[in-house]
């Protein structure tokens, strides 16, 4: 029986059907689940949200139904103290140094296995491991740092940054949705590999000035497949990677390749991967083509929600890099023109801008910090940064 409840009488054992309110406003990316977690739910309790809808045949009933939590074994002090400095959130600008760090040595090392595989040398995925965890580490400080510094990209090594960006992208997604562990070092491997099929296509296609002729794009579209047969051949690549490889360019509607798969045929980790990889695609800079800014993309992405994109993950993708995401630029209602460069934990609507130029004066000033949160001031509209002749380079500190 479906029954609704008020967020407070909400506890453990209890199947969520629908949570009241705007997917904005709330923590969870899925639509129903069974509220197994302290964690979940704290965060439902916490996250402002007064209502929920609860199923009583598939999990506990608020009234008659009481749970009580079983208490988890007293952790040493020692062991409290490294889980809390592991999960410490730092601010964008003083991540951006280590994560510039991070970035380097990914794409060098990227640019390594990629053209290792070109010349069908056996893929050696040692060092990729240690970089999706130095990748993961960067984006569990703040992903807003690396995933700013991984768009960034030159044209001349789009493909090399463009995995690093997918990577950093499925880490930060990973763990938005709750994954963790093992799986969230897989999707992170997954997002460094899924384009490595690109390395079997002659370079002169890749490089081509103008439009494709269709044997062309054939041969672009034939990617994931020669990827996920190198993958293969590969004796310590895990079936996630191979999953996201294969299955990259799939629509939830059925029309993309290379099989057409749809629906329920496709994963989690290949939803995952399509949005990831659209967005990096859309904001980046390649030949012939000018990447969008990132509020841009996202608006974009939302005309594509169940069609091109899973409607569900894409709102987690969105809780992941918000509305405004980082490196984009903005002018306020004050009239000030700023940078986001870091997401508000309460608000996808008030990220924290770095103001630089007032547009009532028409000159610089003093650059300064804007928690729009905790101010009146709002976001009127995203900017062209090359409009002001602007370096987003500078503009986010890096």
């Amino acid at each position: 029986m479906l029954r609704k409840i008020n967020v407070r009488d909400a506890k453990l054992g209890m199947f969520i059907t629908e949570i009241c309110g705007n997917w904005m406003d709330h923590p969870f990316w899925k639509k129903e689940f069974e509220l197994v977690r302290q964690k979940d739910l704290d965060n439902l309790q916490q996250c402002g949200i007064e209502e929920i809808w609860i199923d009583t045949d598939r999990g506990l009933d608020a009234e008659y139904h009481p749970y009580v939590a079983p208490k988890a074994e007293s952790a040493a002090p020692e062991a409290v103290a490294v889980e809390k400095k592991k999960s410490v959130h730092v601010p964008a600008l003083e991540e951006i140094q280590r994560a510039q760090k991070v970035n380097f040595k990914a794409k060098r090392a990227t640019a390594y296995i990629f053209k290792e595989a070109r010349m069908g040398n056996a893929l050696q995925t040692g060092e990729a491991v240690e970089l999706v965890d130095d990748i993961t580490r960067s984006v569990t400080r703040n992903p807003g740092a690396l995933l700013n510094l991984a768009r960034l990209k030159n044209k001349n090594d789009y493909t090399y940054q463009h995995s690093v960006a997918v990577s950093a992208l499925m880490v930060a997604l990973g763990k938005q949705i709750g994954i963790e562990g093992d799986l969230l070092r897989s999707l992170g491997m997954a997002g460094l590999l899924h384009d490595i099929g690109i390395m079997m296509i002659p370079e002169e296609v890749l490089k081509k000035p103008g439009p494709l002729n269709d044997e062309e794009l054939e041969m672009i579209k034939s990617h994931p497949r020669l990827g996920w047969k190198m993958l293969k051949e590969a004796h310590d690549v895990d079936a996630t990677v191979l999953d996201v490889c294969l299955h990259h360019h799939e629509r939830v509607d059925g029309k993309g390749y290379p099989e057409k798969l749809s629906g329920d045929a496709l994963t989690l980790f290949a939803r995952m991967a399509a949005v990831c990889d659209l967005y990096d695609t859309l904001t980046s800079d390649r030949l012939n083509k000018k990447g969008m800014a990132p509020a841009e993309a996202i608006h974009k992405m939302a005309e594509l929600q169940n069609t091109q994109l899973d409607q569900t993950v894409f709102h987690a993708f969105v809780k992941t890099v918000g509305i405004y995401p980082t490196g984009t630029m903005v002018k306020l209602k004050s009239g000030r023109l700023g940078v986001v460069v870091d997401q508000a934990p309460k608000s996808l609507l008030t990220p924290i801008v770095r103001v630089f130029f007032s547009t009532k004066v028409n000159a610089p000033i003093f650059p300064e910090l804007v928690d729009l949160s905790k101010i009146p001031d709002t976001i009127v509209s995203v900017e062209e940064p090359d409009n002001w002749k602007i370096d987003l380079k500078v503009l986010a500190g890096i």
